[in-house]
């Protein structure tokens, strides 16, 4: 990691980043007061924004670990937003990672963090190209396609259509060697259920030009086909936190619930 002090003011802007949003959310720094005001309002929305988003990170963190475990040494890490918070690089300091997002600001904050770290590259990129973060210089020289890969696809499921999704997947598993996996998380409601807030809450992404929709685990885990799911669970479950961690009132009062998965080639 660079060990020259990186001036914050560079990055900053004088409307919300949805990147620096994620930050404040963790707790982070890398982020100003437009950014703390837009995340302040999505929590007096839903107020349990922050307490998923946090285990949406430690479930990162616990796949990361857990491919490792299993012989993975190689991590393509897609739409990754900063750096910081411990990501993969800082809980697998040895592996190698390639890092990806289409904001311009939170890539180059990434790769001035991430200067001087031979193990690590960030590139910009927007995954329904994907051909071309795959042909990039910064993937052919850390990933070794001799062996298997693990693929982060998280966070950015709910900002893309169906066939979007569709094509990543077959795109990802054609490129990918035998034996690797990709980890993702997956926020469903019951489709059947809103409330104001929650309209409010999908009318502050849809003015910023990237409208979110939320779909039933079934059909997220039916458009990542090929792949195959091996582990599904709720991200509650799934870091093994106690029975009640998540009360009735962090459902939003619709049925929201955050899945992790883990699937295989």
């Amino acid at each position: 990691m660079s060990s020259n002090p990186i001036d914050l003011k560079e990055f900053e802007t004088p409307y919300p980043n949805a990147a620096r949003i994620y930050d404040y959310t963790l707790g982070g720094t890398v982020n100003f007061e437009p950014d703390r005001m837009a995340a302040e309002a999505m929590f007096k929305l839903l107020p349990s924004t922050r307490k998923w988003v946090g285990m949406l990170r430690s479930f990162i963190q616990e796949a990361a670990k857990e491919l490792q475990d299993e012989g993975f040494t190689q991590f393509l890490d897609l739409a990754s937003g900063l750096p910081t918070q411990d990501h993969v690089h800082a809980v697998l300091p040895t592996a190698r990672v390639v890092y990806n997002d289409i904001d311009p600001l939170t890539v180059s904050y990434g790769q001035k963090v991430l200067a001087g770290n031979p193990n690590v590259q960030y590139i910009a990129g927007d995954v329904r190209d994907l051909d071309a973060i795959l042909n990039s210089t910064a993937v052919q020289e850390l990933i070794n396609l001799d062996e298997k890969v693990a693929i982060g696809f998280n966070g950015i499921n709910v900002f893309l259509t169906p066939e979007e999704i569709q094509h990543i997947a077959q795109t990802l598993y054609d490129w990918s060697p035998p034996g690797s996996k990709i980890f993702l998380n997956y926020e469903t409601k019951n489709p059947d259920k809103t409330t104001p807030e929650f309209e409010q809450f999908l009318g502050m992404f849809a003015a910023t030009g990237s409208p979110m929709h939320l779909h039933s685990l079934e059909q997220n885990l039916a458009w990542m086909a090929p792949w195959q799911a091996e582990k599904v669970a709720p991200v509650a479950e799934f870091l093994g936190l106690p029975e009640g961690h998540m009360t009735d009132e962090d459902h939003e009062g619709l049925d929201l619930q955050f899945y992790a998965a883990i699937m295989k080639k």
